[in-house]
């Protein structure tokens, strides 16, 4: 879905964007920057609206999906740990075999990348010109830079949840390229065991009123081979905005079938 409808939005975002540093650079405050900046807008994608992994509805409170508990329901593709189609290698079975070992009890920080693009968590997709803005319901944000800049160089580069992305668009795709990811693992206790060193490229598009991606992840650490994944998402029409909370409130424990749980508060355990 392109922008063409909406040249007043456009016209808005010129002002709103109007102190960011790219806006004022030589140029932009040229009469018919505005106009310019405009026709910008009007040919970028626009995915207006809420957007929940598409394998997870209807998923309650607990945050257990149905094809969970329902060894009959469909089994789309993952990006956690649990994914079946993972190609791992000698060290990454290794990673993995001591996550399944220590992983009881853990707490999460928070989602982080990648399964934060594959969880019951509303994302909101923000598109200009210079970048694309994924947020999600925590508080956690990925910047994927579409000026055109390459990654920073090494010395200019360090892990963290969400690494670092940048991308381009071809026709109505966005690809996206992202670097230095913290083990997932260590965020959030379903992710995979992944390396530093591992490359993730995301291709998403719209596709009626889904949409869709495929996931490549390469990591010379941890895999025998590329894994392929291809996700999606629906619009989570129980959301009319997006609000933000912290993860305080997890408390994941497991029942005696070893199913994670929301235990009660610490205070009321074992009345």
């Amino acid at each position: 879905m392109r922008r063409d409808w909406l040249p007043t939005v456009a016209l808005l975002a010129t002002s709103l964007f109007a102190a960011d540093a790219g806006f004022a650079q030589a140029g932009n405050t040229q009469p018919g920057a505005a106009q310019r900046r405009a026709a910008q807008f009007a040919q970028l994608q626009y995915w207006p609206g809420y957007w929940v992994s598409d394998g997870l509805p209807p998923t309650p409170i607990s945050g257990i999906s149905p094809r969970v508990t329902d060894p009959a329901a469909p089994q789309p593709d993952s990006l956690g740990l649990w994914a079946k189609n993972i190609p791992w290698n000698a060290a990454g079975r290794l990673r993995v075999a001591e996550v399944l070992r220590t992983q009881g009890g853990r707490k999460a920080l928070g989602w982080g990348f990648p399964l934060m693009m594959n969880a019951p968590t509303p994302l909101q997709f923000l598109i200009t010109p210079e970048e694309v803005l994924i947020i999600n319901a925590y508080g956690e944000a990925r910047h994927v830079y579409t000026d055109g800049r390459a990654h920073p160089p090494g010395d200019d580069l360090w892990p963290t949840a969400t690494g670092n992305s940048i991308g381009r668009w071809d026709g109505d795709t966005l690809v996206i390229d992202t670097i230095m990811v913290t083990n997932p693992n260590e965020f959030f206790q379903g992710s995979p065991p992944l390396s530093e060193q591992a490359r993730y490229v995301e291709r998403i598009r719209l596709d009626g009123e889904r949409l869709t991606a495929q996931v490549t992840i390469e990591d010379p650490m941890t895999l025998s081979a590329p894994w392929v994944s291809r996700i999606g998402w629906v619009r989570d029409k129980g959301f009319d905005r997006m609000i933000q909370v912290d993860w305080t409130n997890d408390r994941t424990g497991r029942d005696e079938n070893g199913i994670n749980t929301i235990e009660p508060p610490a205070e009321k355990r074992g009345k």
